[in-house]
């Protein structure tokens, strides 16, 4: 595959709306042919739609209710969610799963919302995308309880040890690598060369997480070919193997065509 996919961009995020047009050219002049969009609530749902309508065969869009937006009527986004789910076809069920660094008030709505979109991803066929911050081993867990063989999906942003990869790749997921793996202090140059480029998708996480030398400015998913370089550099391999091997693993993850 001569082209990156970037697996995890907020791209219909207001940063982008001074420049969007220009960040998407910037995307095809470095490669990046698709990008697939996660939902974070029922505030995110239409600009994401447009986004995915206007620039088709580009940007694919989830469905799913990030974990940060898991409250006290929790209820009625999952409602929103499933009443989408069962109108059309989406790429995966995402942004799901946990977070424990940002308020711990609400971990057992959390995971409970976690459970029943799980569910929702086994009913229609689709893959998950987790979101775990500061709750991997937690989240693992809670895949570990629920993967019954049909389960597939990718633990997005991966920042965790080769022994919490190792678990993930068991389970049959992919590990979602973006900027982290390009920090001086991100703790990933020493797991990568452990694990196999046949497990990794790249993401961006865009606006968020841009790599170096970007650390601190918005990210945006013309900058993966960074996260690649620095994969590349890790595993003692060439950057054009690391986009091959990553962009099938995405396809065959959104069962996406080429």
């Amino acid at each position: 595959m001569n082209y990156f996919i970037d697996s995890h961009a907020h791209i219909y995020h207001e940063d982008f709306v001074i420049d969007r047009n220009d960040m998407l050219h910037r995307c095809e002049e470095q490669g990046v042919k698709k990008i697939f969009m996660p939902n974070v609530d029922h505030m995110s749902i239409d600009a994401m739609l447009e986004l995915e309508s206007r620039y088709q065969g580009t940007c694919y869009a989830m469905m799913g209710v990030h974990p940060c937006s898991i409250k006290k009527n929790f209820e009625k986004e999952l409602y929103l969610v499933e009443e989408w789910l069962s109108k059309r076809r989406f790429s995966a069920v995402g942004e799901i799963g946990t977070d424990l660094y940002w308020d711990k008030t609400f971990f057992e709505q959390q995971k409970e919302a976690f459970t029943v979109q799980v569910n929702w991803a086994r009913q229609y066929a689709l893959p998950i995308v987790i979101h775990c911050r500061e709750s991997i081993d937690q989240t693992i867990a809670l895949v570990e309880h629920e993967q019954d063989g049909n389960l597939t999906g990718v633990f997005h942003c991966f920042s965790g040890t080769a022994e919490q990869a190792a678990r993930v790749v068991k389970l049959g997921f992919y590990l979602g690598i973006g900027g982290v793996v390009t920090f001086k202090n991100g703790g990933l140059d020493s797991v990568i060369p452990e694990i196999d480029l046949a497990h990794l998708v790249l993401e961006t996480d865009s606006p968020y997480l841009a790599p170096v030398p970007h650390r601190g400015k918005r990210n945006e998913p013309s900058y993966i070919s960074l996260v690649a370089k620095k994969i590349a550099d890790l595993k003692n391999c060439t950057m054009e193997e690391v986009q091959d091997i990553t962009t099938s693993n995405a396809l065959k993850l959104f069962n996406c065509d080429t």
